[in-house]
This record gives C-alpha cells, structure tokens and sequence, in this order.
C-alpha cells in the first residue's frame, strides 16, 4: 500500500507533459526527495526514500532531479494510515504547501538577498578613453 512521489510531480517548472501532478500556483520550485521526505515524515507516515531511481520522464541526469519517495497511504485493510489524507493527490498537495516553509528554504532565501546587496556597489567599468 505505498505510493510514489517523484519531485516532478511538485515541481512548478514543469509542464503536465513533463509530469506536473498539481496546479502550477500550488507547485513548488524544483522540490527534492530528501525535502518531501522530511515534509512526509514530520506529519506522521510511514516514509523510505530510494536515492538512485530517476522519474522516467526526466531528461536532466543531475542528482538534484534524483530520488523518489515512496509513502504507506494505506494499511494492509484499506484504510488510511492518516485520516486527513485519503488520497495520493492530498499528499501531494500538503507537500508542496509544506516545502517552502521547511528551515533549509527559508535560509537560503536570506542568504540570496545579502549576497546580492554586498554585490552591489563599487564597481568601475572599464571603458575607452576619448581621443
């Protein structure tokens, strides 16, 4: 009773054709395994996380795109494991709202703006002198 969530099922720079599973708007930008991993898990399922297996329809080879999580929905008598979530579409869906609040994202988002900042002043180009 597992199912499989590959981060291209989340991802909002993919199309329907290239595996999106949800609405763009509730997509979030080039999900992980490990990410959806730890999303899975804090809420309370039953989660393995297999590295080496690729979404088939995956072109990029990078071990960004890598990884599929697989999650028990349900017990061995059909019923769900947790009752908020009776589909594989309210997990994903609960994923991808839940990702971008994780520490590791909201870290890096400040990490970006001041690195842009101290960037930003002092620099002269080097320009031809008028005859």
């Amino acid at each position: 009773r597992f199912i499989c969530i590959y981060p291209a099922y989340l991802n909002n720079k993919k199309t329907i054709a290239e595996g999106r599973r949800i609405p763009i708007d509730k997509a979030v930008e080039n999900p992980t395994s490990t990410e959806i991993q730890d999303v899975c898990a804090a809420v309370g399922f039953n989660v393995l996380v297999e590295k080496n297996k690729m979404y088939p329809r995956e072109w990029n080879r990078d071990v960004q795109y890598r990884g599929r999580v697989r999650i028990q929905l349900k017990q061995d008598d059909g019923n769900p494991c947790l009752p908020q979530f009776p589909t594989r579409k309210s997990v994903m869906l609960y994923a991808a709202e839940t990702i971008p609040k994780l520490k590791t994202r909201t870290q890096k988002m400040g990490a970006g703006e001041q690195s842009l900042q101290q960037g930003e002043g002092g620099k002269k180009g080097k320009g031809k002198k008028k005859k």
